[in-house]
């Protein structure tokens, strides 16, 4: 389920109120606009010629992550430390929070949502929602032995996403994943190196 931390109810007429209710707004159409993307898509596999990995254990892929690097998409453009917590529940969902700064803004953005498995659970093919019946794909394709780091595509080759659990990674290693990613037919030189230079206030 998507969490709306955006309440456009104690806005007022005034300047100052004005730029406050577009602020808001701005954030609740980052948020659905997110959504309503995720839900043209189909999430049922990931993009043609890939595969998920298999076996896959939730147990050990919960908890944080950071976004290190990504493919512009405009629901994320401008953010930087970004980061993902994933924790599982009893009916069987993922629970997630994405997180990230917004510099323009001067604040943090947040939004809660779902992830489901597509099958399997010891695939790791999952659809994810943070409004109502929206769902975009979320597939890792490559994932370290030791659940280090993660390579995620959506529903086709135009969403990328490389996560680690640290904020950074070896030179060595992070051109060892992104040439995974193009020789998975992912343009690689349009990754964006996200920004981690802020101590989240609720980490």
């Amino acid at each position: 389920m998507f969490k709306m931390t955006t309440d456009l109810s104690h806005a007022h007429c005034s300047p100052k109120g004005g730029a406050d209710i577009g602020r808001r707004l701005a954030r609740f159409l980052f948020w659905v606009g997110f959504s309503m993307l995720a839900g043209c898509a189909s999430t049922s596999a990931p993009p043609s010629g890939l595969q998920a990995v298999s076996p896959f254990d939730l147990t050990r892929y919960q908890g944080q992550w950071y976004e290190l690097g990504r493919l512009d998409n405009w629901f994320e453009r401008g953010l930087t430390n970004v980061s993902a917590n994933y924790s599982a529940q009893a009916d069987g969902t993922v629970r997630v929070v994405n997180r990230g700064f917004d510099p323009s803004a001067g604040q943090w953005r947040e939004a809660v949502g779902k992830a489901l498995f597509t099958g399997p659970a010891s695939t790791a093919s999952l659809k994810v929602s943070f409004f109502g019946p929206f769902y975009g794909g979320y597939h890792v394709v490559a994932l370290d032995a030791d659940y280090r780091w993660a390579l995620v595509v959506g529903s086709d080759r135009s969403y990328c996403w490389i996560l680690a659990r640290d904020k950074q990674l070896h030179p060595a290693q992070r051109d060892d994943i992104t040439a995974r990613a193009k020789a998975m037919g992912i343009d690689t030189s349009a990754l964006i190196w996200v920004t981690h230079d802020r101590q989240d206030p609720t980490h």
